[in-house]
């Protein structure tokens, strides 16, 4: 009798690490910025999602040149050298939401949507004016920040407001959640988790740019 082979195969295990993602509210101080604040009264008046502490994948519905606040729509942002690099005194605040690594997933496939559409996407300035007479004013193809965060995560299973469509979301609700834990308030550029390396040459690149246009002038 020949002795049947013995099963080495094992299941495969699951990681048990827990999964996060990040909503990052910022304050950037500019002239638009201002002006959202005097009807909100909040100190925060952007928001944007990452896939990773340090914000390397962050995404959201903002201006896509630094200088014009009316050329706006889906972005991912860069901390080191997009717009926020222009204000260096920007205020934020870090705020983590502890995910299951199917819901992540799926949050990531939903912002992937976007990506691979944004040329379709504009920035729902008519939401905004809703969003102050607690209306909803959806655009099939038009989001702001607070609006396409929210609605990410719903499309992830994460709906964090049982009755508040995702039109109606503002960057304040993200700060009151009690879901949401905060990591890190202050400067965005003192952020523990940015790569001080990146920020430095970053910073010696805009000083050289600047360098060069008083000269031309």
């Amino acid at each position: 009798m020949t002795a049947g082979k013995m099963n080495t195969t094992h299941p495969q295990k699951t990681s048990k690490r827990a999964s996060y993602l990040y909503i990052l509210l910022t304050n950037t101080g500019t002239a638009f910025s201002r002006l959202i604040q005097s009807f909100t009264n909040a100190p925060y008046n952007h928001a944007s999602i990452s896939l990773d502490p340090e914000l390397n994948e962050l995404y959201s519905f903002g201006r896509k040149t630094a200088r014009n606040p009316l050329n706006a729509g889906f972005i991912q942002e860069d901390v080191y050298h997009g717009t926020y690099s222009y204000y260096q005194h920007t205020s934020c605040i870090v705020l983590r939401l502890k995910v299951t690594h199917k819901e992540k997933d799926a949050v990531r496939a939903a912002i992937r949507v976007f990506e691979q559409n944004k040329e379709l996407y504009s920035y729902n300035l008519i939401g905004l004016i809703g969003v102050l007479m607690n209306r909803e004013l959806g655009i099939q193809h038009a989001r702001f920040c607070s609006e396409f965060v929210a609605e990410v995560l719903g499309k992830g299973g994460l709906n964090l407001w049982d009755s508040r469509p995702s039109a109606l979301v503002t960057p304040h609700h993200f700060y009151e959640h009690p879901r949401l834990e905060k990591m890190y308030e202050g400067r965005l550029t003192d952020y523990p988790e940015l790569d001080a390396m990146k920020l430095y040459h970053a910073q010696a690149n805009r000083y050289q740019t600047r360098t060069a246009a008083l000269k031309v002038n």
